[in-house]
């Protein structure tokens, strides 16, 4: 059991690493409704370790939306993956956007973004 351990610390950096947000491009759609481009990198290396989502939450922390990423992204770094019909209230400026992987789950940071006015 002892050789376990020092053969677990060698395997966690390859987990350690978060998906990173690189580009948000928002693009207003309707009186409160926005389209979200998320551009995410991550060193995806299979089904057991990859970015499998993100999400818009307001500046509270509360879930907009959110884009499930349903494979691994090997060979193809970074990405971007859209969501279309994101509500956000009048007056809003500012949104958050958080992505999250498998197995580590969501970031513990956030990119926060202005939409557009127009």
């Amino acid at each position: 059991m002892k050789h376990l351990i020092p053969l677990l610390l060698i395997a966690a950096p390859a987990f350690a690493e978060e998906p990173v947000i690189e580009n948000v491009v928002i693009t207003k759609t309707g009186t409160a409704t926005y389209r979200f481009s998320v551009t995410i990198s991550h060193p995806d290396t299979g089904w057991e370790h990859y970015a499998d989502g993100w999400r818009v939450l307001d500046m509270d922390g509360n879930e907009l939306g959110m884009r499930v990423l349903h494979h691994p992204h090997v060979d193809e770094q970074p990405f971007t993956r859209s969501l279309s019909g994101v509500t956000i209230a009048a007056g809003t400026s500012e949104v958050q956007v958080q992505a999250r992987d498998l197995p580590a789950g969501w970031n513990e940071g956030t990119t926060i973004v202005t939409l557009p006015t127009d």
